[in-house]
Parts: structure tokens; sequence; C-alpha cells
């Protein structure tokens, strides 16, 4: 051992600084990204045509999203605390469209709806006016 693992006050021995809850982290070089590597990411405009307790999970929501695409998207959301289902009907929200698929808890996943958290909660973000669903967000 060197002395400073050894010494709880050295610097190197200190707990990292951690920003206030809320706060967001300052970026640093290695998650820099490129616009080649943002323009990959396509949001769209959904609309929630259904919105369901997630069957075993008390935090998420299982959503039925109109993406203006043939058949409508299944996501799953981590909201359920910040949104009652039945409030989210109707509501237009920005959505990942190319996420791989992912199951939550059994549940398939076919995207991921944009939100911000600071300390009143989480907000789901959405278009200022309605716009049609499946509009790319640019």
């Amino acid at each position: 051992m060197n002395d400073e693992t050894q010494n709880p006050t050295s610097p190197a021995a200190a707990a990292p600084a951690v920003a206030p809850a809320g706060t967001p982290a300052p970026a640093t070089a290695s998650s820099e990204i490129t616009i080649d590597d943002f323009l990959r990411v396509d949001l769209r405009v959904g609309t929630i045509r259904k919105a369901e307790p997630h069957p075993n999970a008390d935090r998420l929501v299982v959503l039925s999203v109109d993406l203006g695409e043939e058949q409508e998207r299944q996501l799953v959301a981590g909201i359920r605390a910040h949104y009652e289902p039945e409030t989210l009907v109707g509501k237009q929200i920005v959505v990942v469209a190319n996420l791989k698929p992912a199951k939550l808890r059994g549940v398939e996943s076919r995207g991921m709806i944009l939100a911000a958290s600071d300390d009143s909660g989480v907000h789901v973000l959405a278009p200022d006016v309605p716009t049609a669903p499946g509009a790319k967000v640019k």
C-alpha cells in the first residue's frame, strides 16, 4: 500500500465530487458525441393512445403510441410515480424510435420516451403545439 491509500485525508482517498440532485453532470471529452452520432438517433413525435400500469412493476407504465406507422408501438416507461396512466392518453410525447427493442419486466418496449427530471419530479417532453404523429424532431 502507498501512503495515499493509508491516509484517509489524502486527495486520492477523498470521496468523489457529486453534483446535487437535479444538476446535470458536466460533459467530458469522452462523453461528447459528434453530430453524426446525434443524427443516428431517430426522434419522433408520438401520441399516446393507450396507457396501463405494468403488470409486473409498480414504477412502469405500458403505453401504446401512434408514431404515424401502420401499427402503434408499445413502449414501457418508468413514469408511473409521476403520472396516472389515464392522464397520459392523448398526450403527445417525443420518442426515440430507433432504439433496439428490450423487455422490461417481461413486457417488450419498442422505443423510449424523453423526459426531464429535477427536484420537482419527472416531466415528459412534448411539443408545444399539436404535431402530426411521426413528425421528425430535429
